[in-house]
């Protein structure tokens, strides 16, 4: 799946958080109802069988409970994508990244192989199941973690048993750490700790700029991979470094697994460059001709430390660019017209869901974690937080349906986002009136809640994600908000539906009345 991810660490956060996020867009020509919810572990397969790879997984019998992003029709299989479990780790999965010949002919992707000829018939040979792949890797991975750390190794022995059938990045968070990890080939993989100080953006692309093969053998303090990644790079000469094998210069995984591809300065490094614009841009000239990046730059790093701290909003505001203050805006009106498509926004129409997930660090164990939510694309949608220690979650989220009904919250953010694009202008001041204000209540509710356990929990009972009074006070708390983002989000259909029928192209200014 085409996508967008930034990662936050608890130095560079506003309130000492780590921040995972990431928009998961569809491919081109479809769109992916989504709904948020809770698998309880009696819901939890123990035999895992993929949709598309027809791959079987035994799965351990003491899953953790934990909440999930996945698709409302299954017809593809689940595709969790995002989720925390109540150990309180999260998982972001995943980011599809690009890699090139070399790497794909010295590690084939696992792909299934379809079955030739009728069963019990001569020459009958018999379907080969394929490797996983982001349809499942949250199922089969975040239940069975209790750091982020155990979640790169779960996922990286199962990758290194069942191999995959494309390249994926994933993101792990707990409380303490950020843990990206990426897919090299069919068996491979490495993992880089985020910096506590630093972000890093991800756009479609094998992002790592720097590896430690020796920490990665060694300690492991920053770095992992798989069991035979030197071997690999040294019998395939997937080393690019003038230095050469065996030298002091760091790996540099975006050259030796990566892709620099023409497609790539259109679709992936323009959305690393606005990222990094936003969030540093008093640290170099991002704009003129002399400029150090510009959008089609391969060398933009991987994690860079932010002029200032970045917020819940910074978040949301980048994964929903669209190039703005630059002659690549597609709604703006700098530039031409051929500079306003040459870029691939950060928000596009094909966006099925944002979650952003914070672990605050000042708060107990039981209602540590939120889960940041947005469905339909980001330009014209809000961002709220829903606690994650809860045994249910709202209706208005949960109960999105194959059919189009402004009934849930995607749906209606789909409808409003077809309506207002025709008419960006127009629209735009409702849409930001209304993202402001949800997001404002959705930060006094989460503020209301936290003070409100803090004064009538003990704190024995804030220690644990089992508490069921705790879980029920935080249900209930998700749905006061899931009710005033229905209405809200039902008013700003009804403000856009009027604006934008007002504008359609068989008006005309003489009344009948």
């Amino acid at each position: 799946m085409p996508c967008t991810t930034i990662l936050v660490g608890k130095a560079a956060s506003y309130d000492g958080s780590t921040i995972i996020a990431r928009n998961e867009d569809s491919s081109n020509g479809e769109f992916n109802p989504k709904r948020f919810v809770v698998v309880k572990p009696s819901e939890q397969p123990r035999h895992y069988r993929s949709k598309i790879s027809h791959v079987e997984i035994e799965l351990p019998d003491n899953p953790l409970q934990y909440t999930a992003a996945p698709n409302a029709i299954l017809k593809e299989g689940i595709w969790g994508e995002a989720g925390v479990n109540s150990a309180n780790v999260a998982m972001s999965a995943t980011e599809t990244l690009t890699t090139n010949e070399r790497v794909r002919g010295a590690d084939p992707f696992v792909e299934k192989v379809r079955a030739q000829g009728t069963k019990g018939e001569d020459g009958y040979v018999p379907e080969v199941a394929g490797g996983i792949g982001e349809e499942d890797f949250l199922t089969i991975t975040l239940p069975y973690a209790s750091t982020a750390r155990e979640g790169v190794q779960r996922l990286g022995a199962l990758l290194e048993k069942y191999g995959t059938y494309e390249m994926n990045g994933v993101a792990f968070s707990d409380v303490d750490e950020i843990w990206w990890m990426e897919t090299v080939g069919g068996h491979h993989w490495i993992a880089k700790r985020v910096p506590d100080e630093a972000y890093v953006t991800m756009p479609n692309q094998l992002g790592i700029d720097e590896f430690d093969l020796d920490d990665a053998f060694g300690d492991q303090t920053d770095h992992m991979c798989s069991a035979d990644l030197r071997e690999f790079i040294s019998e395939n000469h997937l080393d690019l470094s003038v230095d050469g094998e065996g030298s002091d210069t760091p790996l540099n995984p975006r050259d030796a697994f990566g892709s620099h591809s023409d497609e790539d300065h259109v679709y992936n490094t323009p959305r690393a460059w606005y990222m990094q614009r936003f969030l540093n841009p008093y640290d170099e000239d991002w704009d003129t001709v002399e400029a150090l990046h510009n959008p089609e730059s391969n060398d933009i790093p991987w994690a860079r430390q932010p002029e200032r701290k970045v917020t819940i909003e910074d978040v949301k505001y980048v994964l929903s660019s669209h190039y703005q203050g630059t002659p690549y805006d597609p709604y703006g009106k700098k530039g031409s017209e051929a500079t306003r498509s040459m870029y691939r926004p950060i928000g596009i129409n094909r966006q099925s869901e944002l979650s952003v997930i914070q672990m605050r660090p000042y708060r107990p164990v039981a209602y540590r974690a939120l889960q940041w939510i947005s469905f339909g694309s980001n330009p014209f949608n809000t961002l709220v937080p829903f606690y994650t220690n809860v045994d249910e979650t709202p209706a208005y989220l949960n109960d999105t349906t194959a059919r189009v009904t402004t009934e849930n919250f995607y749906w209606a953010n789909r409808v409003i986002a077809a309506l207002a694009d025709a008419h960006f202008p127009d629209n735009q001041t409702a849409i930001g009136q209304y993202q402001e204000k949800t997001g404002a209540y959705g930060h006094a509710g989460v503020i209301a809640t936290d003070k409100a356990l803090a004064n009538s929990v003990d704190d024995a009972d804030a220690t644990s994600t089992d508490n069921a009074l705790v879980r029920r006070r935080l249900e209930q708390a998700n749905q006061k908000l899931a009710d005033l983002l229905r209405a809200d989000t039902d008013a700003l259909l009804d403000q856009v539906l009027y604006t934008t029928s007002m504008k359609m192209h068989n008006g005309f200014f003489l009344s009948d009345n």
